[in-house]
């Protein structure tokens, strides 16, 4: 029987690899030095995409695979799929949620802890050997001080559950209130950064939250106040955040995600205020390997006529 045809727009681990190769004939974008001599060649016979949150499906590479059926996305970040083309043309569209949630959640309690007791700071301290010389400076306790998640998912409930461990009130900022979260709601992100001592962004990516936390909910978070994101990086406005840390007119910042990732703006780095993680808010051994696995179990729903395990919409 002849395998479908799956094409990989970015690397995956060897063993989600290796595990596809055995069940599809797969084609690595990536790989292919002349890509329009790729898509003449093998674009009509692809039936699915097997992508990377940030990788996505856009439009230009939907118009070059007419046959194409689905779109099986490792994340949970969809601002990077063609939507609109997707349900014009009946592509059904897959991402792996849930498996990454607790993950997410623990790293946003890390980053936390981190920026409030200066933990990469204190360790370089020790590293310089300045201990000999005096002692640290006080830092934040994170106990008991006031909780913003802005954006209550999955994900933000997740968080809210963590920070109930260290006695910190919480109330958040949606879209819409909603009905099965007791915790306080802002009408505003604004509003809530004037009522947060911590400020976590957990929302979507996409134009709908560009540059959400702008200067003004900077400004109303204050010089006590620690913003964390955890989101995307389009949802903050970075020369506004910059200048905010580099002014002190906020505490600190503990950043997982940028505005232009990899290579990041180099003002970070000058900066004694900030904690800086490289966007792997999932990336553990368990959970990539559970996310590797629901995107190979919503290619083999598809292919086996069944509905799909974790659809989008």
């Amino acid at each position: 029987m002849t395998k479908p045809v799956v094409l990989m727009t970015g690397p995956f681990s060897e063993e989600d690899v290796a595990a596809l190769e055995r069940d599809y004939e797969i084609h690595k974008l990536w790989e292919q030095k002349d890509q329009a001599a790729f898509f003449a060649q093998h674009g009509p016979r692809i039936r699915a995409i097997a992508t990377r949150a940030e990788l996505g499906a856009r439009p230009e590479l939907l118009a070059q695979l007419p046959n194409v059926e689905m779109v099986s996305s490792f994340g949970v970040g969809l601002d990077a799929i063609d939507f609109p083309t997707c349900k014009a043309r009946g592509i059904k569209v897959s991402y792996t949620p849930g498996v990454l949630t607790e993950e997410v959640a623990d790293l946003t309690i890390a980053l936390m802890l981190g920026i409030a007791r200066q933990l990469p700071q204190a360790d370089a301290f020790m590293r310089r050997g300045e201990w000999v010389k005096g002692h640290y400076p006080l830092v934040t306790r994170m106990y008991g001080k006031r909780l913003g998640i802005l954006g209550m998912g999955q994900i933000g409930q997740a968080i809210a559950k963590r920070a109930a461990s260290f006695s910190m009130p919480v109330s958040y900022h949606a879209r819409h209130q909603r009905s099965d979260v007791a915790f306080p709601y802002h009408a505003t992100a604004v509003d809530l950064a004037r009522n947060s001592d911590f400020l976590v962004v957990i929302v979507p990516g996409g134009a709908a939250t560009e540059k959400l936390v702008n200067a003004d909910v900077l400004t109303a978070l204050g010089p006590k106040g620690f913003l964390v994101n955890v989101a995307r990086g389009s949802v903050v406005d970075e020369e506004a955040l910059l200048t905010s840390l580099e002014n002190k007119a906020i505490a600190g910042a503990a950043l997982d995600v940028f505005w232009n990732e990899r290579d990041i703006n180099r003002r970070f780095f000058a900066l004694d205020n900030v904690v800086l993680h490289p966007h792997g808010g999932s990336a553990t051994v368990e959970t990539r390997g559970a996310m590797g696995k629901l995107v190979r179990d919503n290619l083999a729903a598809h292919f086996a006529g069944k509905p799909l395990l974790t659809p989008v919409g």
